[in-house]
């Protein structure tokens, strides 16, 4: 994508928007829009400033993240919503995902870990820190999936890319086929795999031990 990238920055403590807003004022290609201080301002905001990611914490008096994410996917925003947190259990993870997260961050990732994040998030790519594809393991369950269904040779490898946070215009670079080619390989993995989204692939995946 061309330009800046713009933000929007969730959290309910004025000293982690303060340090967010100088971190990422300080580093080229990023822009704050704005901020708000819980879930439902998050939304008001969002649908007002219309920005390219939203950095959404979870636990948050006055209205959670994980509410606001679902509404912000219920009104189909454009915004892709990169949780950042302290909280990495199990409770947390996976609702923030199924809701409509691009992707999980904690709050102790390294400055460098966070910029890269935001930028694939932008992109539409899954972003999941080690930690919290290490709980969504034992937290990701898919009872509608078929039993043991295989996914080909060929899906494992756009899986195995998607997990890398690959766009689909790099994967078919790296694979030799087209976009709508990677499209339909994401949409019959999906199928096997009970999902709808990238980041639940990928969750699902490590927790059926696809993924390693």
């Amino acid at each position: 994508m061309t330009g800046d990238i713009s933000l929007l920055i969730v959290d309910d403590h004025p000293v982690v928007r303060d340090g967010l807003r100088g971190m990422f004022a300080s580093a080229p290609g990023f822009t704050v829009l704005g901020e708000a201080s819980d879930g439902v301002e998050a939304v008001e905001r969002a649908a007002a400033l219309d920005p390219d990611v939203i950095l959404m914490d979870l636990r948050m008096p006055g209205g959670g993240g994980v509410d606001a994410i679902r509404e912000l996917t219920r009104r189909a925003a454009r915004a892709k919503v990169l949780v950042l947190t302290t909280y990495d259990t199990d409770s947390d993870t996976l609702p923030a995902i199924e809701a409509g997260a691009t992707g999980y961050l904690l709050k102790d990732a390294p400055r460098d870990e966070l910029f890269t994040a935001v930028r694939a998030a932008a992109e539409g790519r899954t972003v999941l820190s080690p930690a919290v594809a290490s709980r969504l393991v034992s937290a990701v369950r898919s009872p509608r999936a078929p039993a043991n269904e295989p996914l080909s040779a060929r899906e494992r490898e756009v899986l195995t890319l998607v997990a890398r946070g690959t766009s689909n215009r790099e994967i078919a670079r790296e694979l030799f086929i087209s976009e709508a080619t990677v499209k339909t390989h994401l949409t019959h993995l999906y199928a096997k795999l009970g999902v709808n989204d990238r980041a639940a692939a990928v969750a699902t995946a490590y927790q059926r031990g696809i993924l390693s």
